[in-house]
């Protein structure tokens, strides 16, 4: 399974760096100089060189970082062969994944990845069916649980321990003990 870890924002300065929206918890350690970042397929269109020759521009299946910093609290990643602004603006929009396969477990038994959860049952401490972990979304002031619930709906549940007391990836089920009209909103 492809994670996304980031995705190419706008270019920054004419030397080819890019700002990148980062989607990790170790952005020091995904984007060190050397790394190389698979870019998922299709993420971006094919757009016109900037030549005006009308040859179109393809992002390569991989990236390597050749540097990145955070500056004013964004970071910005240059890759190798990334020259100038034009080549930084090819890459808009293009999503740096890398393989599950290659992220190590947390440290933590309280913390989880997001794809860990996603296509986990979720029920209530009863036992009855509230639905499928479809995604996390990742909001301010905690991250959202978000189901598929059996009628089609969705919900919305915030990953917090009063609210989701047990997370059993071997038993392939959250459970989740919702205060009163949550499941209603």
């Amino acid at each position: 399974m492809q994670l996304v870890v980031g995705r190419i924002g706008k270019p920054h300065g004419v030397r080819g760096e890019v700002t990148v929206e980062v989607r990790t918890d170790e952005p020091e350690a995904r984007f060190a100089p050397g790394t190389v970042m698979n870019t998922e397929p299709g993420a971006t269109p094919p757009t016109e060189s900037a030549d005006g020759l009308g040859v179109p521009f393809r992002v390569p299946a991989k990236l390597t970082i050749e540097a990145a910093r955070f500056h004013q609290g964004r970071m910005l990643v240059a890759f190798d062969g990334v020259l100038d602004r034009d080549g930084a603006e090819a890459l808009r929009g293009t999503l740096l994944v890398v393989d599950s396969a290659d992220v190590a477990p947390p440290d933590d038994p309280e913390e989880f990845h997001d794809h860990q959860l996603v296509g986990l049952a979720a029920v209530t401490p009863a036992g009855e069916r509230l639905g499928e972990v479809v995604r996390i979304d990742h909001a301010p002031s905690s991250d959202l649980l978000v189901l598929r619930r059996p009628d089609g709906r969705t919900a919305l549940i915030p990953f917090v321990l009063a609210i989701v007391p047990e997370v059993d990836l071997t038993g392939g089920r959250v459970i989740v003990d919702p205060p009163a009209g949550l499941l209603d909103l």
